[in-house]
């Protein structure tokens, strides 16, 4: 297979590669042209927060053309649907770089495999279901073990991210029976999954992403565990024994007043996607609600739990 390499500056990056697309290149990559050189210019940006910078001052686009494809009438056509759109976007300097081939999907699934999370937990993909060896380490912790099936898809959460395995340690080692849980931002859904196999109660999933809905309840349902997973606007007027959010700094800072009061008095929250140096800004923000403080760390990350408090300033829903 063949690659299409050409440069072009930032107000051209975005739509020049929706226009490839358009003209039959199979994926599009976009990277700083000036990586590894003085000029190498950083970008960051947080789920839920539009970026300030959509892409860097000298982009390098690398799009991968099926077998047959013109690159010249690939880029004929990319440019002319722009130029339909009034945007002036003239490719001179392009080239082209062979790609090995390579089973892409057995490259992508070796890079996944079977995770064990604290005493009792294993995620599981699906094409390691019949692995012997997996297979028998788990039957050797006999009915404890709790195995669950997930496959890295569109949503966040595989378990391999430490934010995640904090989460979910949390969950085995303090859940209690019955328990009602809300998991806020949940991505794949497997920490509201893994609680329900840990004995939670009512279990309800919320994300801002319709992808990330549809993937829980498809994962849930693939792991035979029963609950509700909605956008926000559906979540209705409640408050639960326990409420995790495991998503970023700056947009736990603003829910603040919404998860917290969404933990009933005596309940816990369960924060987490927070770097060391971001643990006592959270607790500052969360401490008008809830004695809350670091539970565990691990790789520069921090999950902190909060008890609510009887009584506490009142908040948003």
């Amino acid at each position: 297979m063949r690659e299409l390499v050409l440069t072009c500056p930032e107000s051209q990056a975005e739509a020049l590669s929706d226009a490839l697309l358009e003209a039959g290149v199979l994926s599009v990559c976009v990277e700083d042209a000036d990586i590894d050189t003085p000029d190498e210019q950083p970008l960051f940006g947080e789920p839920g927060l539009e970026p300030v910078t959509q892409a860097w001052a000298r982009n390098r686009i690398c799009a991968l053309l099926p077998d047959g494809l013109d690159p010249a009438q690939v880029l004929e056509q990319a440019q002319a649907a722009l130029a339909a759109e009034g945007m002036h976007c003239q490719v001179t300097d392009w080239s082209l770089r062979e790609v090995p081939d390579a089973d892409w999907v057995r490259l992508t699934q070796a890079q996944f495999g079977p995770l064990r999370i604290g005493e009792r937990l294993w995620i599981v993909p699906s094409w390691h279901r019949d692995d012997a060896d997996l297979n028998a380490e788990v039957e050797a912790l006999g009915e404890s073990a709790l195995r669950i099936e997930l496959d890295p898809g569109l949503a966040f959460g595989t378990g391999s991210h430490p934010t995640t395995r904090l989460c979910l340690e949390w969950l085995e080692a303090h859940l209690l029976q019955g328990a009602t849980v809300l998991d806020y931002g949940c991505g794949s859904g497997l920490l509201a999954i893994a609680a329900r196999r840990l004995g939670a109660g009512d279990t309800l999933a919320v994300d801002i992403d319709e992808q990330a809905v549809q993937s829980t309840s498809d994962n849930a349902r693939a792991n035979g565990v029963a609950l509700r997973a909605m956008l926000p606007d559906e979540l209705h007027e409640s408050q639960f024994d326990v409420v995790l959010a495991n998503i970023l700094s700056n947009p736990l800072k603003v829910l603040a007043p919404m998860l917290a009061h969404r933990v009933r008095p005596g309940g816990s929250l369960v924060l987490s996607g927070i770097l060391e140096r971001q643990a006592d800004m959270l607790c500052d923000v969360y401490g008008a609600w809830l004695d809350i403080a670091v539970w565990r760390s691990s790789e520069g990350w921090v999950c902190l739990h909060g008890r609510r408090r009887s009584e506490a300033p009142a908040a948003a829903a």
